[in-house]
């Protein structure tokens, strides 16, 4: 299977233990215009523009190391584009819903009733030999999709957060590696979603759903994963017999503080 131009190594080597992550577009918000400010005004447009792709992705490959993550040269264009089209979050859609209920205690916020309405979202299902990589390749695919690998030949537009689908054993303490990753389409493109190119990349019409939502802080892997479904199970009254969450990601994954909602999709 085409896995998106994403390859995961362990790094380091000797004993250390191996590390694994992933990389999102939120580290391209970093690589702001200063990290390209020395490249020189006595260079023409064109190449210019060159200099500037190539060490877009340069970039993008040293932050991916830090995630034990190699990001090959076909994934230059893609990068190029998410860069350029998102620089801030104000380009940003984020997806709607109608807050039902909430509860907190003492000022802090356990969790959200919300109603998500039918929607179409590019899903990809990976199953890799670990969650970690599972992720890692469905994002790259759906990025590529995103930054005109599709029919319009158009970069598409990013909306948040963007979701991971996650299944445990019934204790709800192991999760799976089959994962999927999904990418709401931007309110210009429900009526007609634009085709993948990649046959992996399914466009789902995902029904109305009601969903319960938590927050929580800090990075996503399978330990704090499990531990943040078990926290929501205990603050339902009736969490019934799930046993598939989402994962709903709105910064980057690197970032100390980066903020994430476990979601439970209320039972019939």
């Amino acid at each position: 299977m085409d896995r998106g131009g994403c390859q995961m190594n362990g790094g380091g080597g000797g004993d250390e233990p191996e590390q694994t992550g992933m990389i999102t577009l939120e580290d391209l918000e970093s690589f702001s215009e200063d990290h390209m400010s020395d490249s020189g005004n006595s260079l023409d447009e064109d190449a210019k523009s060159m200099e500037d792709d190539d060490r877009l992705l340069h970039y993008w490959q040293d932050v991916a190391r830090g995630h034990q993550v190699e990001v090959s040269q076909e994934m230059a264009e893609p990068i190029q584009q998410l860069t350029s089209n998102n620089q801030g979050r104000s380009n940003r859609e984020l997806i709607p819903f109608t807050l039902l209920a909430r509860k907190e205690k003492c000022g802090e916020l356990l969790w959200e009733k919300r109603q998500y309405e039918k929607g179409h979202w590019a899903c990809v299902t990976m199953r890799e030999d670990t969650y970690e990589k599972s992720i890692c390749y469905g994002f790259m695919k759906l990025m590529r999709y995103i930054c005109e690998q599709n029919s319009l030949g158009n970069y598409l537009g990013m909306t948040l957060p963007i979701v991971t689908v996650v299944r445990t054993d019934e204790n709800h303490s192991v999760i799976s590696n089959d994962v999927t990753v999904a990418y709401f389409l931007p309110t210009e493109h429900q009526a007609q979603p634009p085709r993948p190119n990649d046959n992996d990349i399914a466009i789902e019409i995902w029904p109305a759903n009601t969903v319960y939502t938590r927050p929580f802080t800090g990075p996503t892997n399978e330990v704090t994963i499990v531990n943040q479904i078990n926290a929501m199970a205990e603050q339902l009254d009736s969490p019934g017999a799930n046993d598939s969450f989402i994962v709903a990601g709105y910064t980057n994954p690197a970032h100390v503080n980066r903020q994430n909602e476990i979601w439970f999709l209320e039972r019939p």
